[in-house]
């Protein structure tokens, strides 16, 4: 079984689905999004086999709650 995304595609697993991991389990980011800091997260999410997005990431540059509305 596959433990990433990548790896799945690498092995031709073109139906590959990761499984559930709890928002606890992975820590958040509060790099800018577009941010070279958030590519990097988000590259390492992905070759750990862990959800691109975390609840808790920053959304916005203003990550106020209106900012989310």
């Amino acid at each position: 079984m596959p433990r990433s995304v990548l790896t799945a595609i690498e092995e031709g697993c073109w139906d590959y689905e990761p499984g559930e991991v709890q928002e606890e389990d992975y820590r958040s980011t509060e790099a800018l999004p577009g941010s070279e800091e958030k590519l990097k997260m988000l590259a390492q999410r992905l070759g750990e086999g862990l959800p691109l997005w975390h609840p808790d990431d920053r959304r916005s540059v203003d990550d106020s709650e209106a900012a989310l509305q």
